[in-house]
């Protein structure tokens, strides 16, 4: 497959027709399913750069395709969900299914590509190369896979984004533009996105565990330090 490759799963005929087209006349190489188990097959056979997923399927909704992939299958594709639900509670549970990103019914095509290029986007920095360690937290940035006292946490790509950044700068404070930019470059939904997806990030990392290792800087940021040890 060629660079650009998107994963589009929806059943309304009208929008998807709407959207392969565009996406196609925009560079990307589009494959088409109309239903979320057709969707979860060609995610599983196939190396996709990015999935566009429907909330509302005939079979199976966007939050249990989101599952199926990211914890049966074990696929970190970037993940673009298309909802008509706004509420934060929506938002939560597609963030929390693994969704990385998610555009409101009816969406604007320049804006769904430019969030697709954003999503897939390389970063230029390059990692560090020795595991990052704060507290009991160890990170192999390389591998992208952390842990904490020994247990690895089961982190979206974009839980895995901010936790990159935040441990590459401990213990000094990230502002909310810089985390934002990591996640959507200069494209940010809006602030309940941000506020879900560190919601997510601490059930994770620091939820399990006695003490907080991701702290809130009041009207700057976040950090990320072992403050028993500070």
């Amino acid at each position: 497959m060629r660079a650009n490759d998107i994963l589009l799963i929806e059943d309304h005929k009208d929008i998807a027709e709407m959207v392969y087209e565009y996406l196609e006349t925009s560079g990307f190489s589009v494959d088409y399913a109309d239903t979320g188990s057709a969707g979860v097959n060609l995610a599983r056979q196939n190396n996709y750069d990015a999935i566009v997923l429907d909330l509302m399927l005939p079979d199976m909704d966007g939050i249990d395709v989101c599952k199926a992939l990211r914890c049966e299958e074990g696929i970190m594709v970037p993940i673009l969900m298309l909802t008509a639900r706004d509420t934060l509670e929506d938002k939560l549970l597609g963030f929390d299914s693994g969704a990385d990103d998610y555009l409101i019914k009816p969406f604007d095509l320049e804006e769904l590509a430019a969030r697709l290029r954003s999503l897939m986007k390389r970063r230029t920095d390059q990692p560090k190369s020795e595991p990052l360690v704060v507290g009991d937290l160890v990170l192999d940035v390389n591998a992208k896979i952390a842990s904490r006292e020994g247990n690895v946490l089961n982190l979206s790509p974009t839980g895995m984004k901010i936790l990159i950044l935040l441990t590459m700068e401990s213990p000094n404070v990230v502002d909310r533009s810089a985390v934002e930019k990591v996640i959507w470059d200069d494209l940010p939904p809006d602030s309940d996105a941000l506020r879900s997806h560190l919601y997510n990030l601490r059930k994770v990392v620091d939820k399990p565990y006695s003490h907080s290792l991701i702290h809130t800087v009041h009207s700057t940021g976040f950090r990320l330090s072992d403050e028993s040890a500070d």
